[in-house]
């Protein structure tokens, strides 16, 4: 005779008040996860909206704002650079004669002043919705539009080949250590960042530098894109002009082998 307790439709054994349903507890680790996910998208957020790009654009008011403490820390290094100098040439022990090829040196370097006649280049984006301005050539892609290091850099040579004397692009004198890079559609130079229309400027026989400006390959392949999609491209004379000394630091920077 069997026992009650034993029976299959009798009563709730002990073992039975143990045992959980397969879907119970796929249905308990459903709501737990649904839970965990809630909570690590609330504390994110943070009450914030995360599909909007604010992130992004603290990271850009990040870039600008290091790109001004660096411009203020370009003029704060010139200036105390200009302190050095003066408190050497009290009583130095140099001659004339080498007080003056190191005057001429300093000129040559970059990192004093230059006056003379210039020229100005401007080179801009397109505009977002352009279209082939001429049959036979495809619609622009968004590389077409935008301005590249290449096209900066192919300027910045042409006028160095005209004899330039100094070149300074944007607010900065180039010096023969600069390099100009691009990153996106911003210009990087010597630790600021700049937006287009970029102006690069030299001091020179104004003759000579649009004559390498007009020769040089580069930028007449630049300028069927100036004639078919719209990028921006004017020369223009500036007359005498005084263009500032290069005001960064002059150290070079190298790489090292890993150890």
């Amino acid at each position: 005779m069997s026992n009650p307790a034993d029976s299959p439709g009798t009563g709730s054994s002990p073992a039975r008040g143990r045992r959980f349903r397969p879907v119970r507890v796929l249905t308990a680790a459903v709501f737990a996860l649904a839970g965990l996910i809630f909570f690590t998208s609330f504390n994110t957020a943070k009450g914030t909206n995360i599909r909007t790009d604010a992130s992004l654009l603290k990271l850009s008011d990040l870039i600008q704002e290091r790109s001004r403490k660096n411009g203020e820390l370009d003029e704060s290094n010139a200036a105390l650079r200009d302190d050095i100098e003066a408190l050497a040439e009290r009583d130095d022990g140099r001659t004339k004669a080498e007080d003056d090829e190191l005057a001429a040196l300093e000129k040559r370097s970059g990192t004093q002043e230059l006056k003379g006649e210039a020229v100005s280049v401007t080179l801009d984006d397109a505009p977002p919705d352009a279209t082939a301005r001429l049959p036979g050539y495809p619609e622009p892609q968004p590389d077409y539009l935008v301005i590249h290091q290449q096209d900066l850099q192919a300027v910045v040579n042409a006028l160095w080949q005209g004899g330039a004397a100094g070149v300074k692009v944007m607010d900065q004198r180039l010096i023969s250590t600069s390099a100009v890079r691009c990153v996106g559609n911003t210009l990087i130079l010597q630790g600021r960042v700049y937006s287009p229309p970029y102006k690069i400027q030299a001091v020179g026989d104004p003759e000579r530098l649009k004559k390498a400006l007009a020769e040089s390959p580069a930028i007449q392949n630049y300028m069927v894109y100036v004639n078919v999609y719209g990028l921006g491209w004017k020369v223009e004379d500036q007359g005498t002009v005084t263009m500032p000394g290069y005001s960064g630091t002059v150290d070079l920077h190298y790489a090292r082998p890993v150890e």
